[in-house]
């Protein structure tokens, strides 16, 4: 009896298959073998190579290089060891001993009860925390309970939130949310507001979800004109035709202003941030629009982000503007940033709300393999490294500062923990300042009527490369 063809591929492949397997075991991946990979990944490529003294030593042609290597009991103690002024310069090099989950994470894909948060000292310098519910992301248990921007809560599973446990808590896959509410005491003056807690609960639950950075566009009306406004959560390149497409909707509408809303959003890919400049504008197609600056051994690879004209072969959407709003808080960095500044060079950017975080520096993935990319990646681990490798410049090599891009004079608005608004309304505090400005009007929209959500967490914090701007090989 002839053996049927696809039983016969079936056969081959598991054949293959476990061929595979038995070749990884045979030659199983050491300590060694990874710590000498972090050793000649940071050594090649890391921003701060000359100022690490085990790298300027150039361990790796010395004849105790096995030596150094088994001195650390793990990759993430000797990528440690390397990394310069962790506290003060370099906070966002990591590692990560899976790659493929870091690669979800850049493409969008996280797990995810819906609840984007921004936790605030009860009182300044203290340890207790609450938390304020920024936005609720669509079709999750976030969404399905009922969550909504403004609620405020201070303990998860009857446990108040502190500056120590809150990762903990809110980083359950299931938990119990307990809310809280906001009370004046019945006077005027701020100063004796509180945030009580409630009896009232809800239960969330993450899955693993594919986020659309794209929270919300409207189209507003000011004195006649139309204004667009864009939500932008996060620079993520699965969702470029998208980006271009939301633009389709400001250029089909005749917008004459755009609000764009980064107060969320911590960074993400420098090939987006390139692309959403270009929106913006479009009368700079091939110029400059941002520098990458390397470490004195790859800075012959220093590299130029122009101004660009299309999208995979389709036409960009641009504005062609000459004036861009944005709205930019202390948790809006790295490739937010890398707009406002890039853009500052060639058009008016008008900066709404409060000091960014002030990160300039771009990471890239590094994996096990002869040129540190993914082709040819060593299988038997899956280690990788996210190390800093660049700062980004604009066309005048001007950087952004390391305590972050102020706003714009008399534009500095924090937002309220009693009068967070709707995002996208004309009345929402940050958006309205910026509608103001465009109509010329004065307000008093500085005003406090409750205490300022002064962040000192929030929900990005969560993943520790959300913060990350990235650049793509």
């Amino acid at each position: 009896m002839k053996t049927p063809k696809s039983l016969l591929a079936l056969l081959l492949l598991s054949i293959l298959v476990t061929s595979c397997f038995e070749d990884k075991d045979d030659n199983p991946i050491s300590t060694l073998d990874i710590n000498s990979f972090v050793y000649r990944g940071m050594d090649s490529y890391y921003l701060y190579r000359d100022l690490v003294p085990d790298l300027i030593e150039d361990k790796a042609n010395s004849s105790n290089f096995d030596t150094y290597l088994n001195s650390f009991d793990a990759p993430e103690a000797l990528f440690e060891s390397l990394i310069y002024d962790r506290t003060n310069t370099d906070k966002f090099s990591w590692i990560v001993n899976d790659y493929i989950a870091l690669e979800q994470q850049f493409d969008g894909i996280t797990k995810s009860n819906g609840m984007e948060f921004g936790l605030t000292r009860y009182t300044p310098g203290g340890n207790e925390l609450y938390g304020i519910v920024r936005f609720v992301l669509p079709n999750t248990s976030a969404e399905t309970n009922g969550l909504q921007r403004g609620d405020l809560f201070n303990a998860v599973n009857s446990t108040p939130l502190t500056i120590s446990n809150w990762r903990t808590l809110l980083g359950q896959d299931n938990l119990t949310l307990n809310f809280a509410t906001y009370n004046t005491n019945g006077t005027p003056d701020i100063d004796d507001d509180t945030v009580d807690a409630t009896n009232n609960t809800i239960n969330l639950s993450r899955i693993q979800y594919v986020e659309n950075p794209i929270f919300k566009t409207e189209i507003l009306q000011v004195e006649g004109e139309n204004v667009g406004y864009l939500m932008y959560n996060g620079f993520v390149g699965n969702f470029d035709s998208a980006l271009n497409a939301a633009f389709g909707e400001f250029q089909a509408n005749n917008v004459q202003h755009l609000v764009l809303d980064f107060r969320y959003n911590p960074g993400g890919s420098v090939n987006t941030a390139t692309l959403l400049g270009s929106l913006v504008t479009g009368q700079y197609s091939g110029q400059v629009y941002a520098k990458l600056q390397y470490n004195s051994i790859q800075q012959g690879n220093n590299f130029n982000y122009t101004f660009v004209d299309n999208i995979e072969g389709s036409a960009l959407n641009s504005l062609n503007l000459n004036k861009v709003y944005v709205l930019a808080t202390g948790s809006s960095a790295s490739a937010s940033e890398m707009v406002i500044n890039s853009l500052g060079a060639y058009i008016d950017v008008i900066q709404i709300g409060t000091q960014t975080v002030g990160k300039s520096q771009a990471s890239i993935t590094l994996y096990d393999s002869p040129n540190f990319t993914r082709t040819e990646a060593n299988p038997n681990h899956t280690y990788a490294m996210q190390p800093l490798v660049a700062i980004t410049v604009n066309k005048n090599d001007t950087q952004v500062p390391a305590a972050g891009i102020i706003p714009s004079m008399g534009l500095e608005i924090e937002e309220q923990t009693n009068n967070f608004g709707i995002l996208g309304n004309a009345n929402e505090p940050l958006l309205a300042e910026a509608l103001a400005h465009i109509a010329a009007t004065n307000r008093l929209s500085h005003v406090p009527v409750s205490k300022a959500a002064e962040t000192v967490f929030d929900s990005n914090d969560l993943l520790p490369h959300k913060k990350e701007m990235y650049i793509e090989r």
